[in-house]
Order: structure tokens, then sequence, then C-alpha cells
């Protein structure tokens, strides 16, 4: 199963430790170009990630992968998915393709001035968010913008150690390899999510407030993909990968085996 992480962390942010091996399930997760250990690569695009976990796939004899894409992580895993592969997916507190323009008026001024800027100048918008892209900064805000129900789970402080570790080590080649991901994330797919022709798992919780997430908790996302099942848990936020571990999994299971 491949782990395709969240904004601005690195491979070192897993998740599900205490039902992995109850569920025979070995969870890999990569550091994407510029992030954490992998070698930059100025310019990549979604494809090319595709291009990369196939190779992986081949190289490690990773057959039958699963994948599983957490919040800026998920267009990766859906990259991954219409390119045929996984057997399964599941997209957990993902963002959504902000820059569709069903979006256009469902997003916060300052998102939208992302989207906006990725669409006009996607060269000026990566060294913007370069220019603001430090581990600190990132903690701060995924704090700040945090639900109650989230900041209960980040402030516990084995996982605060956790997400922080997996910051800095994001990090420890500078800020490229964050802002060419988020230039990826805040501009159109360059792939039609109706091809993902296998199970997609979405979840999403009502408490999650990141502004970068799905606007409408994944509705629309369910309506593009074919095979998708949505999963809106009543008392989860975006901390749901990790608070509802055990779920995602199992079902991510059940999705590859009828695959």
């Amino acid at each position: 199963m491949l782990l395709c992480p969240g904004a601005a962390t690195s491979r070192w942010l897993g998740f599900g430790a205490d039902v992995l091996d109850d569920l025979g399930v070995r969870l890999v997760s990569v550091d994407r170009p510029g992030l954490g250990a992998s070698d930059p690569a100025p310019g990549r695009t979604l494809q090319d990630w595709a291009d990369d976990v196939r190779h992986l796939s081949v190289d490690r004899r990773l057959d039958g992968l699963a994948v599983v894409g957490y919040s800026q992580g998920a267009p990766f895993a859906l990259a991954c998915a219409a390119a045929g592969l996984a057997t399964s997916a599941a997209i957990v507190s993902g963002t959504d393709e902000l820059a569709a323009p069903g979006f256009a008026d469902a997003l916060i001024p300052q998102v939208r001035g992302m989207v906006d800027a990725v669409a006009s100048d996607p060269a000026a918008a990566e060294a913007s968010f370069a220019g603001f892209g430090d581990p600190e900064t990132m903690w701060q805000i995924a704090i700040a913008g945090a639900s109650t129900v989230d900041r209960e789970v980040y402030l516990q402080p084995p996982f605060e150690r956790a997400y922080r570790r997996a910051m800095a080590e994001a990090f420890s080649q500078g800020p490229a390899g964050y802002a060419r991901d988020t230039v990826l994330a805040s501009g159109r797919w360059p792939f039609d999510p109706a091809d993902v022709a296998v199970p997609v798992d979405l979840w999403y919780g009502p408490h999650d407030t990141s502004p970068v997430h799905s606007p409408d908790l994944g509705a629309t996302l369910a309506r593009r993909i074919p095979t998708a099942r949505r999963h809106v848990v009543p008392e989860a936020g975006g901390s749901l990968l990790w608070t509802h571990s055990a779920e995602i999994l199992r079902s991510l299971l059940r999705g590859a085996a009828g695959a």
C-alpha cells in the first residue's frame, strides 16, 4: 500500500501503525521530488509522479498496489489510479481539483487567489509559495486553521513530534519541493477523474476546516469518479487518517480484493 503524504510533509508521517500487522498491510511512503530524501525534479508534473510510482512498483515488485492520498497527496494518488497503477485508492481529507470551474465561487478569497495565480503565471506562483514555505510557518498555519476536533489530535505530544519531524525532513532541501507540489495541486489536473476505473473511497469529516481540502467534502468528486464511494464521518475532522485508520484500511482492502 502506497501513501502519498499531505502538503509539506515527508515519508516519516505514516498512519495505522497499530493495525497494519493485524491487517497484513505493508505501508510504503515515498518522498515526492524535492521533499525529504528525494532528488529535486524542477518542472515535474502529476504524470511524472505516476511514472515514478510505476518504476518503483517494478523495481520493488509491488504487485497489487493500493494507494492512499492524504490532503495535498490526493491528486498524486488519483494520478496513479488514473494511470492504471493501483488496484484501489483512498482519498482522505483530500484536496479537490480546486481550479475546476465548478468551484469558482466556493473557495475563500485566499485560496481563490492561489488558484488564479497558478493559472495566470505558474512560475511566479511557484516562487511565491517557496517564499513562505518553512516547517515552523507550515505548522503554525495547520494549527491556526484546525478545528477543535483536529487540534486535539495534532497537539498530542507524540503526534506533534512526528508531524514536526516530517515537516523538518520535507524542507531539508529547502522549499522548492513544497512549492512545486502546491502549484500542481492548485492547477487543473492533467487527467480526467472519470477515467479512474478502480474502486475509490473518499473519506471526509465535517469538522475539517482546511480551506484547501474539498469545498463540498468530496460530493462533486464522487460524481466525477464512476467507481467512488463517499464516506462522511460525522464526528471526524481533517485528521481522520489517524482517528479512523482501521476503517480506511479495511475498506481499501475490500476494494482491492474486488478489483
